[in-house]
Formats: structure tokens, sequence, C-alpha cells
């Protein structure tokens, strides 16, 4: 039983740091309707900003996100502006292959600053700590922060998008772009700000990550693919579903690692494509046209 118990804590744990993942994804798939196929690398990138900053600053990673979140935000509202919205459209190819050539740029630009190399934000006094509860198990602080970050960063997504002016004009837009423009409404600068917020969402997880694991400029696709599967689990555009989706990956992940640690990837596709089976839209999933 506490093996069980044990599984289900570590993967629910995992599921948030899939959740962080898959946040921003989901808010620019409700928002725009666009699959940005550069959002793992963007997660990356966030990693490798934070941890220039804290070597050239002599910072810890925490107040390291700090600084970077404000760059990243004005990066995802001027790419949003100056690029994607030009593409987006009726037609889902050009958005793709722009984001595909996006996720090709950020991967050879990190390359090209950073070499090869494995890196990790190191943050000593917490990485290696946990929390006993008893009974044999223990819960890491690092997993822990990004677990309760990613509840926070969902209820903050639910209190902007149903209970603010902008929250209102994301869901205008996602329902009838055309019919929202004539109430005024200034589509691109609203999918800018909505990409802006996806991109600093994609920091968060790339800070949780770094402190996680190691990370090298090529690992964003991987991520992207968890992100992917967090959120289509949960049901397309729904955030809490996301979270949902990423604890489902989790303590599949975990639970395939527990027989035998080769299965950990594995367990989870399997379980993806299970839930699929059974509810093809997804756990919660959210009306879109």
């Amino acid at each position: 039983m506490t093996t069980f118990l044990d599984i289900l804590l570590q993967g629910a744990l995992l599921g948030g740091l899939y959740a962080l993942f898959g946040a921003g994804l989901a808010l620019i798939f409700g928002v725009m309707r666009l699959v940005n196929l550069a959002h793992g690398d963007f997660i990356i990138l966030a990693a490798f900003l934070i941890l220039a900053i804290g070597q050239g600053l002599g910072l810890d990673p925490f107040l390291s996100a700090g600084l970077a979140l404000p760059v990243l935000f004005a990066f995802g509202y001027v790419l949003q502006v100056g690029l994607l919205n030009r593409v987006l459209g009726r037609d889902i190819l050009p958005p793709l292959l722009t984001t595909f050539g996006l996720s090709i740029i950020v991967q050879n630009g990190l390359l090209e600053t950073f070499s090869a190399d494995n890196r990790r934000l190191a943050a000593p006094a917490i990485e290696a700590a946990s929390i006993p509860l008893g009974g044999g198990m223990a819960v890491g602080v690092v997993p822990l922060m990004a677990f309760a970050t990613a509840v926070l960063a969902i209820l903050a997504l639910n209190g902007l998008f149903f209970r603010t002016p902008v929250g209102r004009a994301f869901r205008a837009v996602s329902d009838d772009p055309v019919t929202a423009q004539l109430m005024g409404i200034d589509n691109r600068r609203i999918f800018g700000l909505a990409m802006a917020v996806a991109v600093v969402l994609a920091a968060l997880a790339g800070l949780f990550f770094g402190l996680r694991a190691n990370f090298d400029p090529s690992v964003g696709p991987a991520r992207l693919i968890y992100a992917f599967e967090a959120v289509i689990i949960g049901g397309l555009g729904s955030f809490w579903g996301t979270l949902a989706g990423g604890m489902v990956l989790g303590i599949a992940q975990t639970a395939g690692a527990s027989i035998n640690p080769e299965w950990q990837i594995l367990a989870g596709h399997v379980a993806f494509l299970a839930i699929l089976a059974v509810r093809p839209r997804g756990l919660f999933p959210r009306a879109v046209d």
C-alpha cells in the first residue's frame, strides 16, 4: 500500500511539471487555435536564459527567473505581433510551418550560443531537500514547488480568462474573431498578449525543469510531446484538464518506472493512447468550433 501511495504521490508531483509544460499550449490553442510546435523549445530557451542571467549576475535561479520573465513576456508579444499574426488564418498549415521553423531556429541558436553540453540550474539549498511524510515516504521540495506553481498558474489563468476584461477579449476572439474585431477589439494585440502569457508559463516550466533535470538545446521537442499529451488527455483548451492530464501522465510514468525503469516513458505514451481510445476529446473537453 505504501508503494502504491508513493507512486500516486510522486506521479502527481511529476504531473505538476507536465501541467506547466502544457498550460501555455492550452492557452494558445484556446485563444487562437494555434498549435505552437516551438513551445517545447521556448521552455528550453527560458531555462538557458535563466542560466545565463544567473551566471552573469551571480544570482540563484529564482531571482534570475524574476529578471527573465519580463524579457520573455516582451519576446512572446513581439513574436506574435511581428510574425505569427501574419500567418494566422483559416489554413492551419502556414502557422504550423512557421512555428516548426521557429523550433529549428531556437535549437540551432542555443546550440551556437551554449554548445551541446548538458546544463542544469543549481539551487543547492533545495534541489536535494525533501519533506518526510512517514511510512518511508518523502516529498521533494522542488517537485512540490513545481506542483504548487502549476496549481497557482492554473488558478491565475482561470482568473484572467473568466474574471478580467482581457479574459473577456480572449474569449471573444476565440469564439468569433471577426465579430470581436467589429466590436472594437484589436485581435492582433489580444493574440500578442496571449502569446506573451504563454511564453511566461513556458519560462516557469523551464525553471523547474532545469532544477530537476539536465537540459541541452536539443531536448525541446520531447518537452513539446509531454505538453501535447497533457493538454490532449485533459481536453483541448481546458486549463484544469491540463493539470489533470499532466497528473495522469506523471502517474503512468512513475508506475511504469516502478516496474522497470526502461518503461517509464513508454507507460506514459500507452496511458495517453488508452485514454484517447475511450475519450477521444480528452477528459474535460472545452467546446471548440
